[in-house]
């Protein structure tokens, strides 16, 4: 965990210092350095991108299920990744962006050795589902999906069958597979880097402001919601956020008040491990969200009453 209160600079965190498999708010490391390249005139938002097969990935959003050839704009793919989670969303901006300077952006934000390689989506699935058998690198990307359709304690199984290996041909479990990707530290970061990029964006330090309006907006900004974290913070205050789900760990990261250059902002970042990613990180989320409602944020809602 890792608690910020820009105004006086106060902060609480534990285990902030360890690298976190950060799931789906890798998307906002993402979304920065696309902005950036709009700011920098080397993009446009409405810059036509053309959904291609290799971009498909299962999880979040619908764009996998569109047909190959159809096209969107970085604005539309900006809002569908932050709004919906869209992994395949995400794997376009990636591709457009470039690995190259999605790291950059990425290490530059968060600062140095806080963060881990950043990769597209499909990466990870190849990454961890070769720690099952290195055959799985000749999955296509309609066999990821198709195996993704299987819930997670036979999903090793349906890696078998799509690879047509025999009975006892894997070489681990599923949990272990992902256990021993997450220990490489690829997606990862530390929860201290995350909040410095969460700090430095809301400070305007690194967006131009329409941009950071744009990215504020995409991550819900005046819109408020009851899940993780959200659950248990004050709905009087808004919020820009974003979550991360993946086998066994849960993120949810954030700004309290980010608005007027974070002037008044507390910067959260939490993340869990090794607990049911769904019911009991929800579960435990609420109860993170009002502890910080009635510590770090109690002079705030009373102020705000007033």
């Amino acid at each position: 965990m890792y608690v910020k209160r820009l105004r006086d600079g106060s902060h609480f965190d534990h285990g902030a210092d360890e690298s976190w498999y950060l799931g789906s708010t890798a998307k906002v490391p993402i979304a920065v350095a696309v902005l950036q390249q709009v700011d920098a005139g080397r993009l446009q938002l409405d810059t036509a991108v053309v959904l291609r097969e290799t971009d498909k990935v299962d999880g979040s959003g619908p764009l996998v299920w569109n047909e190959v050839g159809q096209s969107y704009s970085i604005a539309t793919l900006l809002t569908r990744m932050l709004g919906e989670s869209d992994n395949t969303a995400a794997n376009m901006l990636v591709r457009v962006v470039g690995v190259e300077a999605l790291n950059r952006s990425a290490a530059e934000a968060f600062g140095a050795r806080r963060i881990g390689p950043l990769t597209d989506f499909t990466a990870v699935r190849r990454a961890v589902y070769a720690r099952l058998h290195p055959d799985a690198g000749r999955l296509s990307h309609r066999q990821l999906v198709e195996v993704a359709a299987a819930p997670m304690p036979q999903r090793a199984e349906a890696v078998r069958r799509a690879l047509a290996l025999p009975a006892g041909a894997l070489r681990t479990d599923i949990d272990t597979a992902y256990a021993d990707y997450y220990a490489e530290g690829h997606n990862s970061a530390t929860l201290a880097g995350y909040g410095a990029m969460l700090e430095r964006l809301v400070r305007g330090e690194l967006l131009s402001p329409a941009s950071t309006d744009r990215l504020f907006k995409a991550m819900k900004f005046g819109t408020r919601g009851s899940y993780r974290l959200e659950a248990g913070l004050p709905k009087s205050l808004p919020l820009i956020h974003k979550t991360g789900t993946q086998h066994r760990r849960a993120c949810h990261v954030g700004v309290v008040q980010p608005q007027d250059g974070g002037r008044d902002a507390t910067v959260l970042a939490v993340c869990a491990a090794d607990l049911d990613e769904q019911r009991a990180a929800g579960r435990l989320f609420e109860a993170v969200g009002r502890a910080i409602a009635g510590t770090a944020l109690a002079e705030r809602q009373v102020r705000n009453t007033r």
